[in-house]
């Protein structure tokens, strides 16, 4: 029993248990999100996109399977909403942080290595390097 409960009080376990719930809520969130507002603009340009109603019959057999490209059409729908609602805004927030990072640093011109703006010497490759902050000499 002692290994047992080692497990289940692992951190990681915990973190995915959050993980799992954060992401079903989420998840519900956008399908009522789809369903709310995506899905009636849908209806009034091209009608309700259901095809529940469409059945292949061979033999005794019923595939059912226009529930599926419902289904299928409802996971694109909501892919591209999540897409352009959430992705797209925060990878666009992302790069505004980024930038005011490559405002502070710079590439050692002799290995790569980023190094502050006002660096004069490369903790890497200790090459001496003029601070970006100076401009160089002209040579008449």
């Amino acid at each position: 029993m002692s290994g047992f409960r080692k497990f289940i009080l692992r951190g990681n376990l915990v973190d995915l248990a959050v993980a799992v719930v954060i992401g079903t809520q989420f998840s519900n969130l956008v399908k009522q999100f789809v369903d709310s507002f995506i899905s009636p603009l849908l209806a009034l340009v091209g009608g309700q996109p259901d095809f529940t109603g469409l059945v292949l019959k061979v033999g005794k057999a019923k595939f059912t399977y226009g529930a599926f490209l419902t289904e299928a059409l409802s996971f694109l729908i909501s892919a591209a909403v999540v897409y352009f609602v959430i992705v797209l805004p925060v990878a666009r927030l992302l790069q505004l942080f980024d930038r005011k990072n490559a405002e502070t640093e710079r590439e050692c011109p002799e290995c790569t290595m980023k190094i502050p703006l006002a660096a004069r010497r490369c903790p890497e490759c200790t090459a001496v390097i003029r601070p970006a902050t100076e401009r160089p000499q002209p040579a008449f």
